[in-house]
């Protein structure tokens, strides 16, 4: 058996033609949707996201704004940006680019963006709607391997889904989500014993614990879906991964591929947040000249 590989490049395509053709509509009333993105620090890794969110808001007809500011940027200063950037009605999505200075306390930053606005999905309002299944802007890359499940016809109801790994940004989302959609969930971590028992029942397995080549043949049931939410360099500098792809892929039904799986989902469900923002927007405009 050799896995049927999902495409997370060809799935974030068709998802950005759906959203481009949205942006028009939205335009055609007058919104643009727009993005604000804040950077501070110059961390590389951070600019190169933030570079990559701006061009696809370019691509897709969206208003865009990156404000930069050095490492020294002290708290009171960035919750101040964020406070005019939650009244400006020109701005649908507020983001900003983690991890932060060690000085400046990512939980305030979190909490300062208007829920309305937060389209990376991480204020407590947010989380706390998506975890009792009420609309809510969710999380981006859990939200992008839903869209990549769904795209590829794989059923999630009564499937025993094993996520592997409690990050608040990826493992506990995506395992809400799953149990949203009535899967039976297991988290494992850094702290279960006998991991592969755990594995091996998995249905659906979601690999995100950051550590390469991580999950082996011998943690995946034969025929399971495997998604793989690592990013890392392997000992030969090459990107990879947590799961060894070359030696999953022959037991797995289904698995994607890194580069090119779960990670161009992650950006262009991000521009779905702030394109739904907009349309929020639009709604209440309405809704207010009735």
């Amino acid at each position: 058996m050799t896995a049927t590989i999902i495409d997370g490049k060809e799935v974030a395509r068709k998802k950005k033609l759906e959203i481009s053709k949205e942006v028009e509509k939205l335009k055609q009333a007058g919104i643009i949707p727009g993005l604000a993105v804040i950077l501070a620090g110059d961390n590389q890794a951070s600019r190169t996201y933030v570079n990559s969110k701006q061009k696809t808001c370019k691509e897709l007809g969206m208003h865009s704004v990156m404000i930069e500011y050095p490492d020294s940027v002290n708290e009171e200063e960035l919750l101040g940006k964020i406070a005019q950037l939650n009244e400006d009605d020109s701005i649908h999505g507020i983001l900003v680019q983690l991890p932060l200075p060690s000085h400046i306390s990512e939980t305030k930053v979190i909490e300062a963006i208007s829920p309305e606005k937060d389209v990376d999905g991480f204020h407590p309002v947010n989380v706390g709607r998506m975890m009792t299944g009420q609309d809510a802007f969710i999380s981006c890359t859990p939200y992008g391997i839903m869209v990549m499940l769904k795209e590829a016809g794989i059923s999630i109801e009564g499937k025993h889904a094993v996520v592997v790994g409690r990050s608040n940004i990826v493992g506990k989302p995506v395992g809400q989500l799953l149990l949203n959609e009535n899967a039976t969930v297991t988290y494992c971590h850094s702290r279960t014993t006998d991991l592969a028992s755990h594995t091996n029942q998995a249905d659906i397995l979601i690999a995100a614990v950051g550590k390469a080549d991580f999950i082996k043949a011998s943690h995946v049931k034969p025929g399971a879906v495997v998604i793989d939410v690592g990013i890392n360099r392997n000992s030969e500098g090459k990107l990879c991964g947590d799961v060894a792809f070359a030696e999953v892929k022959e037991k797995a039904g289904y698995i994607t591929p890194v580069p090119g799986g779960v990670g161009p989902m992650t950006i262009t469900m991000l521009m779905y947040n702030t394109l739904k923002s907009a349309k929020n927007h639009l709604s209440r405009l309405q809704a207010l000249s009735k």
